[in-house]
């Protein structure tokens, strides 16, 4: 892939300088869902597949954007002295906004560049494009003009760059999964101090399959305000009774001891879905760390059900594509990821026949919603790199 691309890069720019390539992961969150606006744990891992960029320093302050993956825009230029957001550069906001918080930073470069980018993370799965793009930007303008900015730091910026360049409030998980990844490693991640540790995902057997439900996301945004308001209605009733600032500060059983003061019964289970959920993030943590995928699958599972029956984020196209899978034997555990309303599951497939496995899924979730399924199969990579010959 490294050479296809340098190649490519030659041929759009007529360039006949050796460009710098470097690979920004997806992102797939193995369980803990719902939970990180809620002061709880995720546990997401970097994922095989993400974003290339291909990457050369100018003479110049211009800068020049390609992306493969949008061929029809063609190159896309602006130069260092303007990098305010513009509707008509399309994708190369987000790159644009990182430079822009760099520059906010007083880290501004002296040389433009032209960058061609590349992603193979299905687009509108929910795996997380947007925070690759932007990490791939970072990594690479960080090392182009030896800025040596700590990793955790960067991650931060990106998700910065996405609040208030963008203007979508999404949390800190997707950026620091991409930039903090490690291959064959999970993170368990707490949102709210960014206090972290690894476990060692070892898949002996078993394969990490990604199914992509091919439905939009479309009530995402508009659920995700509603759930977040119903789990602070939540909190208000039980700050009568106990001393907390989040939801998962509580426990289960001390959940059980004091739900009766949450006034509305919908309040009441969104933040029962909450609090369980990160007692099997924490939990998840722990099996991995064992090696116990059984148990693991088993709480991708109780994930699901209750990410469907109490917080009601699921809809008819991911409970068709994990309830098909939940029929196959081979199948340890399958669970809707991500924000909800589509985009994609994450499941746990022992490798044995997995072709006809995921054969008969694609079967019944067509036969259940009229539409065909996209399956991939990832492996656990590391974070935000460069790319070294014949990688």
């Amino acid at each position: 892939m490294r050479e296809e691309l340098m190649l490519s890069f030659k041929e759009v720019f007529k360039s006949s300088e050796e460009p710098k390539v470097y690979l920004s992961p997806g992102r797939v969150n193995l369980i803990g869902e719902h939970t990180d606006y809620n002061g709880g744990y995720v546990f997401p891992c970097a994922l095989s597949v993400g974003t290339y960029i291909v990457i050369s320093p100018r003479e110049d302050r211009t800068i020049r954007f390609y992306s493969k993956n949008f061929e029809d825009l063609g190159v896309i230029e602006t130069n260092l002295d303007d990098l305010s957001f513009r509707e008509e550069h399309d994708w190369a906001n987000y790159p644009k906004g990182v430079l822009s918080l760099f520059k906010e930073k007083g880290l501004t470069g002296t040389h433009g560049f032209d960058a061609l980018f590349f992603g193979n993370i299905p687009n509108g799965a929910g795996l997380s494009s947007s925070a690759s793009i932007e990490l791939a930007m970072a990594v690479a303008w960080d090392e182009m003009n030896h800025f040596q900015m700590e990793r955790i730091p960067m991650v931060q910026l990106c998700q910065q760059a996405e609040n208030e360049y963008i203007g979508v409030n999404c949390g800190v998980m997707d950026q620091f999964a991409i930039g903090m990844g490690k291959k064959d490693q999970a993170i368990l991640l707490d949102c709210d101090t960014l206090e972290y540790s690894y476990a060692p995902v070892k898949l002996e057997g078993v394969k990490l399959v990604l199914a992509n439900t091919n439905k939009r996301r479309g009530l995402a945004d508009s659920k995700y305000n509603e759930r977040r308001s119903e789990c602070e209605e939540a909190l208000a009733d039980l700050q009568k009774e106990v001393s907390i600032n989040h939801l998962c500060e509580l426990t289960t059983e001390q959940f059980e001891n004091h739900k009766s003061v949450i006034q509305n019964d919908t309040a009441m289970r969104r933040a029962k879905h909450a609090i369980a959920e990160n007692g099997r993030t924490k939990l998840a943590h722990k099996r991995l760390e064992e090696g116990n995928l059984i148990a693991v699958g088993e709480l991708m599972n109780e994930s699901h059900r209750s990410l469907r029956d109490d917080y009601e984020v699921t809809g008819e196209h991911l409970d068709a594509l994990v309830e098909a899978a939940w029929k196959e034997p081979s199948v340890l555990g399958a669970r809707m990821t991500g924000a909800g309303f589509g985009g994609c599951t994450v499941n746990l497939i022992k490798e044995d026949n997995i072709e006809e496995v995921l054969a008969r899924i694609a079967g019944d979730y067509k036969q259940r919603t009229g539409i065909e399924t996209e399956f991939y199969v990832v492996d656990v990579g590391d974070g935000t790199r460069e790319l070294t010959k014949g990688e």
